[in-house]
């Protein structure tokens, strides 16, 4: 079991439809959660047109990142929990 004040990592990959794609759901990650966000693998089409896809680690506490996922979650936005991105 982790504990509330440990860092600890979750990797997923997300899906962000074309209507949020002025909305900056990643920087929120950072900024309103305090996590650190490298984004692994990315599929964003030209000039942005469509979907964009990204594979993220996500390392904070536990309660930062449930948080997150949360707010993720709250934008009805696709998430896949501890992805493999060797799969891509």
């Amino acid at each position: 079991m982790v504990s509330d004040d440990q860092l600890t990592h979750k990797r997923i990959r997300l899906r962000i439809p074309k209507d949020y794609h002025q909305e900056p759901v990643i920087s929120r990650l950072v900024s309103n959660y305090g996590l650190t966000v490298n984004i692994t693998a990315a599929i964003l089409g030209a000039n942005g047109i469509g979907d964009g896809w990204f594979d993220l680690d996500l390392q904070g506490t536990s309660t930062q990142i449930e948080s997150a996922l949360t707010y993720i979650n709250d934008l009805d936005l696709e998430i896949w929990h501890d992805i493999d991105t060797a799969s891509w």
